[in-house]
């Protein structure tokens, strides 16, 4: 009869804690459910990309250049209503940015050009890398998309300035003093080696 009550008992223990450990999990994935809802609601707040040519020489790269554009259709595209459709769509956008270095047209092919994609592509694989951790930082994936945005403008205002500069006419004599400029075809100072003399001969009487 005791063993009856001991086991008995002890089952009556096993269930409470099972039902305790029940309850505490659903309380706590609860919680977690409700703070992704918070983080959510914040990035999809603020998720707002500048996806449009912001002048002329940009409408006109994106005719051309296919990378840009595939960048900036992918920033366009709504990213669904769950915080798993943001993350998918920051994989995307790291892929689409990496792309950019490629086929870059002939007349951007300079260095601050370059540089303004490099620091655009790191920024956005930071917002990747941020928005998939376990404990999303929403705060610094909201930051990120707006530096983002601000090196998008960057680059294009740079896009036009180099456009704008090469549409003004070289004027008499400057190709020449650029080419004069340039070390590669600069004539050399160096002075010419003076050919050896031949030694004086002894004169015939």
């Amino acid at each position: 009869m005791r063993q009856i009550v001991v086991v008995f008992c002890a089952l009556f223990l096993l269930l409470t804690s099972c039902k305790e450990d029940n309850q505490q999990r659903l309380a706590e994935n609860k919680k977690a459910a409700k703070k992704r809802e918070v983080i959510y609601k914040n990035i999809s707040k603020n998720w707002n990309f500048y996806a449009t040519p912001i002048n002329t020489t940009s409408e006109q790269s994106v005719a051309s250049w296919t990378e840009f554009r595939q960048f900036l259709d992918e920033l366009a595209q709504n990213p669904g209503k769950s915080l798993n459709g943001y993350q998918k769509k920051a994989a995307e956008l790291s892929k689409k940015a990496l792309l950019l270095n490629s086929n870059i047209p002939y007349q951007f092919q300079q260095p601050q050009i370059k540089s303004r994609i490099g620091t655009l592509i790191t920024k956005v694989r930071l917002l990747d890398l941020f928005i998939h951790l376990d404990a999303i930082p929403d705060k610094k994936v909201v930051v990120l998309v707006s530096e983002i945005n601000a090196e998008l403008v960057s680059l294009q205002r740079q896009m036009d300035k180099i456009t704008e500069k090469s549409k003004i006419p070289v004027e008499d004599g400057e190709s020449d003093m650029l080419r004069m400029l340039d070390t590669t075809r600069a004539i050399s100072t160096t002075p010419m080696p003076t050919p050896p003399t031949k030694p004086n001969l002894s004169r015939v009487e």
